[in-house]
C-alpha cells in the first residue's frame, strides 16, 4: 500500500536551488556589565541576591537542558550512523552485482529493508546515482500516515472537512524539506558521511544520517536514515524545563513579598508616624522595633528619631532662651520704669542725679543685652553659611591684643600671649572664632584686679591646638565651672559695674567651638597650699576639618 505522504526526490533536477550552509548556532553574546555596587547596604544585597538567584535557576535549567538535549540528539545521530554502516555493508554484499561496472538492484534491497526491525520512528531510503528512490522502509512496510478523525458531528452541524495531512502542507516547507534532502545526497554522492538536522515535509523536525553505498570504491547509490523523534525530545525538555520556571517564579514572588514586608510597609508606617507629628503636633517620632533593625529601614528609623529629637531639644531651648529673654529685659525694664514713676517725684539734687545714673546704666545694660541676644539667635545661621578656611590662630590673636594694647585705659588689666615660634594653622571661621577669643578675654579681664594682667597661651598638641586663657581673679566655683555656660548665667565680681555682663558671652564661645568640633572648658588656678588664685578657660581646637560640609 502506498505511502500517503509524498516521497521527496534528491532529484538535482527538481529544483535549481544550491545548498546554503546550515546556520551555526549563535555565539554567546557579549553581555555588558551592569556593576550594582552598594557597600554597606543590606537591602541593596537582599533585593539583588533574590532576583539573580531566580534568574539563574531559570538560565542554569535552561542550560543544563540545552545540554542534554544536544547530548539525546547527538546520541540519536550516533545510533543511526551504526545501524546505517550496517545496511550499507549488507545491501553492498546482497543487493549489488554486476562486472567491471557494479549496480544496485532495487527488488533486493527492498527484501532487505523488509527483513529489518525498524522504530516506527525510523525511515529508511535507498537511492541511486541519479537520485531516483529505489527503495523506501514506509512502503515496503506498507505504513501510512493517520490521524484521529474529530467528533461525530450532531444533526444539523456542517461537516468538518478533513484532508490528508500532505494536503495541507505549506508548498513552501515542503519545497525546502526536497532541497535539504537532496543536498544531502549529493553530498553523500561525494563519498561522505552527512549528519544533519532539518524540518522534514510535514513539518517536523528529523535526524538524518547519509551514508553512501559502496562497492570497492564506487559509489552505487546513497542510503538515508531518519528519526522523527526529535520534535518528542523537545518536547520532553520544555516539560523538564517547567520545575525550574516554576522555582524561578517561587523565587519571584517571595522576594516581591519580601520587599513588601521590609521595605514597603516599614515605609508606609514611617509616612503615618511622620503624618501624626504632623497632625497630632508632636515633638518626637518613635518606631523601636524598626530602630531595632540592621539595614537601611533601621538606619532611616533612627535618623528620624534623631531628627525628631534635635527638633524637638531646639524647639525646647528656644523655648527657654525666649522665656530667659523676657526675664533679663524685664530686669531693666523694671528698673528704668521704677526710676521714671520716682524721677517725678524727687527734686533736683544729688537724690535726682542718682535715678539719671541708674536709667543711663539700664539703659546700656538693655542695650548691650540686646545686642547679645541678636548674636546669639543669629549665630547657628552664620556658622552654616559661611564655609571653613585655614588660618594661623596665632596671627589672629596677635591681632585681637594689639586692639586690647591700643584701648586699653588706666587701671585695667593688660593682656600678653606666649606663643610657639612657627605657624599653628587649623581649619575654621575666622571672624567667629576670633569672637570667642574676645569673649574669653573680656571674662578675664573683667574678674582681674586692677592693673592685673590676662595671659594668652597657645599650645601646639597632638592633632590639636590648645589656647589657654587665663586671669588672677577670685576664680570659679567649684559647682558653677560647666554653669558658667549656660545663658544668661551672671557671676559678678565684687565692686564691678552693675550690668556690665549679659552672661552671654561663654554661652557664645562654646556653641562657636563645638560647631568648629573642639571643646571649653573653665578651670581654677591654685597655688602650693590649694588656694584659688585665677580662672584657666581651655579651648581646643582640630588642626583638620570635622565637617564635610564645610570643607
Amino acid at each position: 500500500m502506498a505511502s500517503a505522504t509524498a516521497t521527496a526526490s534528491p532529484d538535482p533536477r527538481d529544483s535549481e536551488a544550491t545548498r546554503a550552509d546550515a546556520p551555526h548556532p549563535e555565539p554567546g553574546r557579549r553581555v555588558s556589565r551592569w556593576r550594582f555596587w552598594s557597600r554597606g547596604s543590606k537591602l541593596g544585597r537582599l533585593i539583588v541576591g533574590l532576583n539573580l538567584i531566580g534568574l539563574a535557576v531559570l538560565i542554569s535549567g535552561a542550560l543544563v537542558l540545552n545540554e542534554i538535549r544536544r547530548g539525546l540528539v547527538e546520541a540519536r545521530i550516533d545510533s543511526l550512523s551504526v545501524q546505517g554502516d550496517l545496511i550499507v555493508q549488507l545491501m553492498a554484499e546482497a543487493a549489488t552485482q554486476g562486472e567491471p561496472i557494479p549496480f544496485l538492484q532495487a527488488d533486493r534491497a527492498a527484501q532487505l529493508l523488509q527483513l529489518l526491525h525498524l522504530s516506527p520512528s525510523q525511515r529508511v531510503r535507498l537511492y541511486d546515482t541519479q537520485g531516483r528512490l529505489l527503495a523506501d522502509s514506509y512502503v515496503v512496510d506498507d505504513r501510512v500516515e493517520w490521524r484521529a478523525l474529530p467528533p461525530a458531528r450532531r444533526r444539523g452541524e456542517t461537516a468538518p472537512s478533513f484532508r490528508l495531512q500532505d494536503a495541507d502542507a505549506d508548498p513552501k516547507l515542503i519545497d525546502k524539506a526536497r532541497r535539504d534532502l537532496a543536498d544531502e545526497w549529493r553530498e553523500a554522492m561525494l563519498g561522505e558521511r552527512v549528519r544533519n538536522t532539518r524540518i522534514a515535509e510535514n513539518g517536523h523536525t528529523v535526524v538524518s544520517v547519509s551514508i553512501p553505498v559502496q562497492r570497492v570504491k564506487a559509489v552505487l547509490g546513497v542510503l538515508t536514515l531518519e528519526a522523527s523523534d526529535v520534535d518528542e525530545i523537545i518536547a520532553a525538555e520544555r516539560r523538564a524545563l517547567i520545575p525550574f520556571a516554576l522555582i524561578a517564579i517561587a523565587v519571584t514572588l517571595l522576594s516581591s513579598v519580601l520587599l513588601y514586608a521590609l521595605v514597603a510597609r516599614p515605609m508606609l508606617r514611617l509616612a503615618e508616624a511622620a503624618d501624626r507629628v504632623r497632625l497630632n503636633r508632636a515633638r518626637a517620632i518613635s518606631l523601636p522595633d524598626l530602630a531595632r533593625r540592621q539595614d537601611e529601614i533601621g538606619d532611616l528609623s533612627r535618623s528620624l528619631e534623631e531628627m525628631t529629637d534635635t527638633l524637638s531639644t531646639r524647639m525646647d531651648a528656644i523655648e527657654r532662651f525666649a522665656a530667659d529673654v523676657a526675664h533679663e529685659i524685664r530686669n531693666p525694664l523694671t528698673s528704668i520704669r521704677s526710676a521714671v514713676e520716682t524721677l517725678e517725684i524727687v527734686p533736683d539734687g544729688p537724690g535726682r542725679e542718682k535715678l539719671l545714673n541708674i536709667l543711663k546704666q539700664d539703659v546700656g545694660r538693655l542695650d548691650r543685652l540686646i545686642g547679645d541676644i541678636s548674636n546669639a539667635s543669629r549665630l547657628d545661621a552664620e556658622l552654616s553659611r559661611e564655609s571653613f578656611r585655614r588660618f594661623d590662630v596665632t596671627r589672629l590673636l596677635t591681632d585681637i591684643l594689639s586692639i586690647y594694647d591700643a584701648a586699653r585705659k588706666p587701671g585695667e588689666a593688660r593682656v600678653t600671649l606666649i606663643a610657639p615660634e612657627g605657624e599653628t594653622v587649623i581649619p575654621g571661621q575666622e571672624g567667629p572664632l576670633g569672637q570667642v577669643f574676645r569673649n574669653l578675654i573680656d571674662n578675664a579681664r573683667s574678674f582681674s584686679p586692677k592693673d592685673g594682667e590676662v595671659r594668652v597661651n597657645v599650645i601646639p598638641e597632638k592633632g590639636r591646638v590648645l589656647v589657654v586663657v587665663e586671669d588672677d581673679g577670685p576664680g570659679i566655683p567649684p559647682d558653677n565651672l560647666e554653669t558658667v555656660f549656660e545663658r544668661f548665667y551672671t557671676s559678678r565680681p565684687k565692686g564691678a559695674a552693675f550690668g556690665g555682663n549679659s552672661g552671654l558671652g561663654l554661652s557664645i564661645a562654646r556653641q562657636i567651638t563645638l560647631a568648629h568640633g573642639g571643646s571649653v572648658q573653665a578651670h581654677n588656678r591654685t597655688d602650693e597650699t590649694g588656694k584659688v588664685v585665677g580662672a584657666r578657660f581651655e579651648v581646643s581646637l582640630p588642626l583638620t576639618s570635622t565637617s564635610g560640609s564645610r570643607g
